[in-house]
């Protein structure tokens, strides 16, 4: 993916915590050049939600965490009120959206196995190009040779109201401090963790979303790609 010419789509990593806008932004970028937009972290909240639904523990069963994450077949398309995730044919957005899958996706996501097979299948996704990709560790462990990375922040508690805004329209009744403190201890875990720590890339651009329009910071995106290819052409 290093040297790309005019005619090759380009890979885009967007990386940042959980409430920077970087779903949204990646979604509109992805819309705007008719790229495919991976959400890696819906991925790591499947997982989550199967394991759930198979009343397993993170704490003692790890191994069979990790081999049922080897097994599910994940595919994102297109429907009606816009792209969603399906694992083994089953549509699974609305379900792995819910606080409790939330949290428990973290601590899923740092178990080595899980991360091994959904690296693997993050990496064939993005084989083709023309594909926009947000996590946590994107540009420094997934996509390592992406076109353009961008490490996408906000601050504590401008991410927790944007949250529990969410949750508001969803439905979901939450206290604002409460979610504060889950998102602060969310970053915590996300950033100490012995396993793809959440980091910026020593090559990724840094953007804070705080007094930034999804929009804004699209029409920024879409410019700095278009340098990226624009050098990779005359390499």
């Amino acid at each position: 993916m290093s040297k790309r010419n005019s005619t090759i789509r380009g890979v885009v990593a967007i990386d940042g915590p959980a409430g920077s806008g970087k779903s949204t932004v990646a979604k509109l970028l992805a819309e705007r050049l008719g790229y495919i937009y991976i959400d890696s972290g819906a991925m790591y909240r499947a997982v989550a939600y199967r394991v759930m639904q198979a009343g397993l523990a993170v704490e003692k069963d790890t191994a069979e965490i990790g081999r049922l994450s080897g097994e599910l077949v994940f595919e994102f398309r297109p429907t009606a009120p816009g792209q969603h995730l399906f694992v083994d044919g089953e549509d699974v957005e609305a379900a792995i959206r819910t606080p409790e899958v939330g949290n428990l996706s973290s601590p899923v996501s740092a178990i080595p196995e899980v991360r091994e097979h959904l690296v693997a299948a993050q990496r064939r996704m993005a084989a083709r190009g023309g594909v926009v990709m947000e996590g946590r560790d994107i540009g420094t462990v997934v996509l390592p040779d992406a076109d353009l990375k961008v490490f996408l922040t906000a601050t504590a508690g401008e991410r927790a109201r944007r949250r529990w805004v969410q949750l508001q329209e969803q439905g979901i009744i939450e206290d604002y401090e409460q979610v504060l403190r889950d998102q602060i201890k969310r970053d915590q875990r996300d950033s100490s963790r012995a396993v793809a720590p959440l980091c910026k890339a020593e090559d990724a651009r840094e953007l804070a979303s705080d007094d930034l329009s999804p929009e804004e910071i699209v029409t920024m995106l879409e410019g700095w790609l278009k340098q990226s290819l624009s050098k990779g052409d005359k390499s």
